[in-house]
């Protein structure tokens, strides 16, 4: 069995934890990320060279990097990249083509990287290999509530482990929800599993012109131009009639939003969710409190709300009200603000950067190199670079000359000088970098040699 994780996301949901450019399933909220999750997953179902994972350009690194954190080495080329995000039917289809253009037939689960799901639910998924030669499969789950935030199927005739499916419904209201219960409908959990003949002669009768476009062209980019922007649901499952859904028991969420993180995850005795922070609440119970920066939280008579604190935003609202966070982001991003896309914290295919300070003439960052990693070979037109070693020990270039740095030592950068950092150790570098010029900003860089094919 091949899996397909879906690991696409604009980070509205869950901002400011999550940010466009690094969207809520590699957030860390345990140990391990959302992502990381989904692939311990598939792992009980796929070897490491069967997960194909569909993603974008700008977290192609996310998805190689903590893949290779879990100490797991990904093909490169079972890292598909979207041009652009034209919702699940294309980059599911994107998927399947790429399975079957390398194994042929098969039988594919199709997974969002942002879900929690108990990893026994796998052996459900594992049973139900059987129907897909003959079913499109979807995966209920069992309702515990009548939540207003997921989509119902309508489960009919019994067909072995799974049933035919009679109805989707679109969310409801909590009344219609209710109701939606009582005539014994799941939730629509988005997971899937896919025969790949059975896929495609369903996609060449409901969505030809989609089919024919993967069939006509190798070029992605000309692909993704062609074809427009529909959901597996609409695309298929609700109009054909070769669909089948299995129920599944164990613990599920979809994390749509704050209230879903405070739902699903352990509270103290006083019904509060704390993370990363020392708190002091008095007569403040129920409270989903975040905060990055090692601080003492306190609220006094204060229930039932949000609050995440991270470097460059705040967020405060009642936790009913947490579906309205994109609205924010939306309101961020009419004014151009970046803070809609990046934290203060950037992450890149070598390590990070968190910036201290900004102005129109300087910039102070922390930078952390990775072990065996280095940045490429670059200069800057407009600004200097004062480099101090914090930790560890730099390799730097600086035009021909090539030199050691270890704690306590520097060095500088002149403007239009080629050189590279890199990391020849087995600890984290990091060192403060001291940006000075008339511009100052990320996009006066020219890259003349690159481990990770950026231009």
């Amino acid at each position: 069995m091949k899996s397909i994780i879906l690991a696409g996301g604009s980070g509205t949901r869950l901002w400011p934890l999550s940010r466009e450019k690094y969207p809520k399933q590699f957030l860390k909220l345990n140990e391990t990320s959302l992502f990381q999750d989904t692939v311990i997953r598939c792992l009980e179902i796929s070897g490491i060279s069967e997960i194909f994972v569909v993603t974008n350009e700008s977290q192609k690194f996310f998805v190689s990097g903590q893949i290779e954190e879990l100490g797991y080495d990904i093909p490169k080329e079972n890292i598909l990249l979207e041009p652009v995000g034209k919702n699940t039917l294309p980059a599911i289809t994107y998927g399947m083509h790429e399975i079957k253009m390398l194994f042929g037939k098969a039988v594919v689960g199709i997974f969002s990287s942002d879900h929690i799901l108990d990893k026994n639910a796998m052996l459900t998924i594992k049973e139900s290999e059987s129907l897909a030669s003959e079913y499109l499969l979807t995966f209920g789950i069992e309702p515990t509530s009548p939540h207003t935030g997921y989509g119902y199927i309508k489960p009919s005739e019994q067909i072995g482990i799974g049933y035919k499916v009679s109805e989707f419904r679109e969310k409801p209201d909590a009344t219609t929800a209710r109701k939606y219960i009582e005539e014994g409908c799941l939730w629509n959990s988005g997971m899937f599993l896919f025969d790949t003949d059975v896929f495609f002669e369903e996609l060449e009768k409901y969505e030809p012109d989609i089919a024919a476009e993967f069939t006509n062209s190798e070029d992605i980019k000309e692909i993704y131009e062609k074809i427009y922007s529909i959901s597996i649901d609409y695309g298929i499952m609700e109009r054909s009639d070769r669909i089948a859904v299995v129920k599944l028991q164990e613990r599920w969420s979809d994390l749509g939003n704050f209230n879903s993180i405070y739902e699903e995850f352990e509270k103290d005795a006083n019904s509060n969710l704390v993370y990363n922070c020392d708190d002091v609440l008095i007569d403040s119970p129920g409270n989903l409190i975040y905060s990055k920066q090692d601080k003492v939280v306190s609220l006094i008579d204060v229930t039932n709300m949000i609050v995440v604190d991270t470097p460059d935003a705040l967020l405060i609202c009642p936790k009913t009200s947490s579906q309205k966070v994109k609205d924010v982001v939306s309101a961020l991003k009419d004014t151009n603000d970046e803070r809609a896309e990046l934290h203060q914290t950037v992450y890149r295919p070598w390590g990070s950067y968190t910036i201290l300070e900004n102005s129109d003439g300087h910039k102070i960052k922390n930078i952390v190199v990775l072990p065996q990693k280095k940045l490429s070979l670059q200069l800057h037109h407009h600004r200097s670079e004062h480099w101090v070693v914090v930790k560890g020990m730099a390799c730097v270039q600086a035009d021909e000359e090539h030199y050691f740095l270890r704690q306590g030592e520097s060095t500088f950068i002149r403007a239009g000088m080629k050189h590279r950092l890199s990391n020849p150790g087995k600890v984290p570098l990091e060192i403060i970098e001291v940006q000075l010029g008339d511009y100052v900003e990320e996009d006066d860089i020219i890259r003349f040699d690159d481990d990770y094919g950026r231009e």
